[in-house]
């Protein structure tokens, strides 16, 4: 009786393992909402640079961070892809996008990429969010570019295709972000308009040693630039990395070696000195 008692609820029960990471993301989730509901969000910002010259940056990207109950910021790879399954993730899209459009409109200067979620393209308060932007000030759109990954695109890839032709009209770029690490169908690419392709960072790290990575790479660049897409590599963070990227010609390159993101970018630095002088 103990035994039949005791193997009906090992059957219906959770593993120590599924248990933790419940937990886990219990917490986490606990965490974002407490930081949502006292508006502890912010951006921080990331160079993308010109291969041929890293002193130019074509634009910066920004990436959503949160603090915890102690202060701490907490980067977007810690929580989001356990927030991205629930409401939270729509709402941190839009935090998101808010902050972008009011960082381009307040300067004329800048072009700043925005991470998304493909679900968030069907979200009518996102699209209130951008549309307000946009409206805000015309040159914004021409300066936004959206990020997606591709793992998030090929979930609904035909219902994201009429969404970014529309959202395109209005000046604004895409990039399929994560590019090498997921699951894209080439024949989608042939339908799909993105301007920039961004290759994952796994494809990056060592590629200056390893002739697999640098033919996977030169591999996805072609696939670009036949779609007339922009490329950018991803995660480089050292100096051979970049030499052996700017050899097999990718456009553009982001990573800790030219710049970590920052909670204060040179224009919010130059901005106080003004409000000082």
């Amino acid at each position: 009786m103990f035994e039949k008692h005791k193997g009906r609820k090992r059957s219906k029960g959770l593993n120590p393992l599924e248990t933790a990471v419940r937990s886990r993301d219990s917490d986490i989730l606990a965490m974002v909402e407490r930081a949502l509901r006292h508006k502890e969000v912010m951006l921080a910002y990331q160079p993308v640079v010109v291969t041929d010259d890293p002193r130019r940056i074509a634009f910066y990207e920004g990436l959503i961070r949160v603090l915890d109950e102690t202060g701490r910021v907490i980067p977007a790879r810690d929580f989001m892809p356990v927030a991205e399954a629930t409401d939270m993730g729509r709402i941190i899209d839009r935090i998101a996008l808010e902050f972008g459009l009011l960082e381009l409109c307040r300067n004329p200067q800048l072009r700043l990429s925005i991470n998304l979620s493909a679900k968030s393209l069907h979200d009518p308060k996102w699209h209130k969010v951008l549309h307000h932007g946009l409206a805000r000030d015309g040159t914004v759109g021409e300066r936004l570019i959206l990020e997606i990954t591709e793992e998030s695109v090929m979930t609904r890839p035909e219902q994201v295709l009429d969404i970014m032709d529309d959202i395109q009209l209005k000046g604004v770029a895409f990039a399929l972000d994560d590019f090498g690490a997921g699951r894209t169908a080439i024949r989608y690419f042939k339908d799909f308009a993105f301007d920039i392709l961004k290759i994952d960072g796994s494809l990056i790290r060592g590629i200056d040693t390893s002739p697999d990575n640098q033919a996977i790479v030169r591999a996805l660049m072609s696939i670009g630039r036949h779609f007339d897409m922009f490329t950018i590599a991803e995660h480089v963070e050292t100096k051979e990395q970049a030499d052996c990227l700017r050899a097999l010609g990718v456009d553009c390159l982001q990573g800790y070696f030219f710049g970590a993101p920052s909670l204060r970018p040179a224009w919010h630095q130059s901005r106080t000195r003004k409000r000082l002088a």
